[in-house]
């Protein structure tokens, strides 16, 4: 190897190591994007389905649905679902609420994020119109009655890991929306959620 070739070597192993350790960075921060729209896509680790409306008909199966709700510690709302539970024909388009409370005296902002459990039903639990799809605020001392309009897609009973479903539960949880730490705190606890 001769003395000019050495330099010309070493020059395509740095920029080759600056490529792979770029390309690992930009990985690293689609990482958290490409996992929900996976989740959401498949339902993995309970993630719900958007839907624009549910089935024309719903079948003679049923299924008890139980709500579930959680604030982070530094949001002080009280949130709990209005209803405990409900036994829902699979199909069928239902309207639950939650209430969210703002307790402190100053205006907040939340943002919730949402799981079904098991999660095998997650592929089949699909919402029309919900509360967390879109940021809260409430005023100091302000309550707001918060719907969820969904279904459980028929096709749950075609399968085998998730037909025997008998009780599916819902739950929320609602994070403090801060515009300056929205954007770094949210995906991950929306990643959170996922899989916890």
């Amino acid at each position: 190897m001769t003395a000019g070739m050495k330099p010309r070597r070493n020059l395509r192993v740095a920029v080759l190591a600056a490529g792979v350790a770029a390309g690992m960075v930009g990985l690293s921060y689609a990482s958290v994007p490409l996992y929900r729209l996976f989740c959401q896509v498949t339902g993995f680790g309970g993630t719900t389905q958007r839907a624009d409306a549910a089935p024309q008909q719903a079948t003679g199966q049923t299924v008890r649905i139980q709500f579930d709700a959680n604030t982070s510690g530094s949001l002080d709302w009280s949130f709990h679902p209005v209803q405990d539970s409900m036994t829902v024909k699979i199909g069928e388009q239902i309207l639950a609420f939650y209430k969210a409370t703002n307790r402190s005296d100053q205006p907040l902002i939340g943002s919730a994020v949402f799981n079904v459990t098991p999660v095998q039903a997650g592929a089949y639990f699909n919402k029309i119109q919900c509360f967390c799809f879109t940021e809260q605020r409430l005023e100091p001392g302000q309550s707001i009655d918060m719907p969820v309009s969904f279904f459980v897609d028929p096709g749950i009973l075609q399968d085998a890991d998730a037909a025997g479903i008998k009780e599916i539960t819902l739950s929320y949880t609602f994070y403090p929306v801060d515009k300056a730490k929205a954007v770094s705190e949210a995906p991950q606890a929306a990643a959170d959620s996922i899989t916890n």
